[in-house]
């Protein structure tokens, strides 16, 4: 299914749609492996951590593009990415949704701040009128070749012409053919709450742990009428006070040793983006001219295996066990991340052993220091 029309069906069902921030393919990999329905292409991250400017209307649309095509090739969750005001005027606009949806992104917020815009929770910023912003929507929703794409529209109207006129602008994008709406910087919970019952689109609040709106919980959001929510700072923000700790620490220890624990090993991190099935992939592109180099071939595809069961083990299994669970076995299926606890080895030799050849399995003690894979069902093998 194409990520467009996955997304509209998540914007159909009921229930908020939580898009974390990512500013990189690793922090957007992290985001849809910890579960949620949507990624969020953040352009104040994608600014800091790939062109190391201020949001401040420095990344160009090019840059942007790139981004957000790197990082929606990386996940398979919808990804919605920020097109700022859309890079110019209506022939701009035109261009920026039509190369926007040539990158995988599902959708695209363009706002109707005045060229240099800024980040929405600084000080200081303007407004196009009304009517320039209407034909920009106009020009957007004209340009799209996907009727699934969808388009936001942001306005900054809030701190800068107030109340009155952030809601004529509500009212006025929706009839453009705003696909929803994000008002910025709301000041308050009766705020959020007077948005909701304005509107007749969906509305997406932007959460932001030190800007202007309060923090209302995703819960909340949800109970007011929200439909989706972008946290955009939570990841590059936490990057930066981590690093900036943990290179604090280098300089006055000369070693990071003592804060391993608080790291991701390095094959978990390549895990992330798909070090064992790569590794398998190229293992079935190899030229074997004897047994011995099948053999050896054998050897790669399976410590590839072996490692991808011991990341699904750290990433998945071991946050969620129990002192009880210390003493029982463990089978982890590699094809699906599946598991099961059994109380005694001799169980779990019986249910490995019921698996046949279906699957790469792999059977472990739990409560190793460090985990080891003692026995394992090759796909089309006997262990």
């Amino acid at each position: 299914m194409k990520a467009t029309t996955s997304f509209r069906q998540l914007l159909a069902q009921p229930g908020i749609i939580t898009a974390p921030g990512a500013y990189d393919c690793l922090t957007a990999a992290i985001i849809e492996r910890t579960g949620f329905p949507a990624v969020y292409m953040t352009g104040a991250g994608t600014s800091v951590a790939r062109i190391g400017y201020p949001d401040l209307a420095l990344a160009t649309a090019t840059e942007m593009m790139a981004n957000a095509a790197s990082i929606a090739s990386t996940v398979s969750v919808p990804v919605i990415a920020d097109a700022d005001t859309g890079y110019g005027g209506t022939m701009n606009v035109r261009r920026t949704i039509r190369e926007y949806e040539r990158t995988g992104v599902a959708a695209v917020h363009i706002e109707d701040q005045q060229f240099p815009k800024r980040c929405g929770h600084l000080e200081d910023k303007r407004v196009v009128p009304i009517d320039e912003m209407v034909q920009k929507i106009h020009a957007a929703v004209d340009a799209r070749t996907d009727d699934d794409f969808t388009i936001i529209v942001r306005t900054d109207a809030l701190a800068v012409t107030g109340w009155d006129d952030t809601m004529r602008r509500c009212d006025a994008f929706t009839e453009a053919g705003a696909d929803a709406l994000f008002v910025e910087a709301i000041r308050s919970p009766e705020e959020a709450a007077e948005v909701v019952a304005h509107t007749s689109v969906p509305l997406l609040y932007n959460f932001v742990e030190t800007g202007k709106s309060p923090l209302l919980n995703v819960a909340e959001l949800e109970t007011l009428g929200f439909k989706m929510v972008i946290f955009p700072g939570s990841a590059f923000m936490s990057v930066a006070h981590t690093v900036a700790r943990v290179m604090s620490e280098l300089k006055d220890k000369g070693t990071t040793e003592h804060l391993v624990g608080e790291m991701t090993p390095l094959t978990e991190a390549f895990e992330l983006m798909g070090l064992s099935e790569m590794l398998e992939r190229d293992s079935g592109y190899a030229v074997s001219s004897d047994a011995s180099d099948y053999a050896q071939e054998e050897n790669r595809r399976f410590r590839a295996l072996e490692r991808k069961a011991l990341a699904i083990y750290h990433s998945q299994i071991e946050p969620n066990l129990t002192e009880s669970d210390h003493g029982k076995w463990l089978i982890i299926n590699t094809e699906n991340a599946g598991y099961e606890i059994l109380a005694t080895e001799f169980e779990g030799l019986q249910r490995l052993q019921a698996y046949g050849h279906k699957a790469p399995v792999y059977f472990m003690p739990i409560g190793e220091p460090e985990p080891v894979l003692i026995r394992s069902i090759p796909p089309g093998g006997k262990s």
